[in-house]
């Protein structure tokens, strides 16, 4: 973690050790943020297809939502004492997951790399939800509204990769190519 000493202080009533704790975790949802901010971005501009119009148009709003949750992460990263480190070299240094390596594909190609992306950034973010509960409701609270946009978000996404039928044409896929290709192939 870059520099991610104890902070000095921190909001009533949360011990400096706790803060401590969300800070770290803070900054990683704000690297998974920055991040998701950059890769929506990147689909919006390489996608094509019959579906372009649809999903370019579908992407911008998250796009605005995902900067504003960076937002409020960083701002309350800030509040509990610590340093909200937002530069891209530190984003690639302290991430656990590789690049979005899908480039210029289909929609759906894209869309079923999409889901695989908010899967894992959902459960990390419930992970985090379940830290933030035992230590501080405020924290708590930012993640759980941060969720529920994210879920939403992948439903929007899963919309145009579910069947009349139910069923998820990325089912079983644990890699954004490995999803990107059942989807188009679906």
């Amino acid at each position: 973690m870059a520099s991610q000493a104890t902070p000095r202080y921190t909001v009533p009533g949360l011990t400096v050790e706790n803060a401590s704790t969300l800070i770290e975790l803070l900054q990683l949802r704000l690297h998974a943020l920055n991040d998701l901010h950059l890769t929506l971005k990147h689909v919006h501009w390489n996608v094509v297809g019959p579906h372009f119009i649809a999903v370019h148009e579908m992407l911008d709003p998250q796009v605005d939502r995902v900067r504003d949750m960076a937002d409020d992460v960083a701002e309350r990263l800030a509040a509990l004492g610590g340093v909200a480190h937002g530069t891209p070299g530190t984003l690639v240094e302290e991430r656990s997951w590789k690049d979005y390596s899908v480039e210029r594909a289909d929609a759906i190609a894209h869309l079923g790399a999409l889901d695989v992306v908010y899967t894992g950034l959902i459960e990390d973010v419930r992970a985090a939800v379940g830290t933030s509960g035992d230590l501080d409701p405020a924290t708590e609270d930012l993640l759980i509204e941060q969720l529920r946009d994210l879920e939403q978000f992948q439903w929007f996404v899963r919309a145009h990769l579910e069947t009349a039928g139910g069923t998820l044409s990325t089912a079983d896929a644990t890699t954004e190519t490995g999803a990107a290709e059942k989807a188009s192939k679906a």
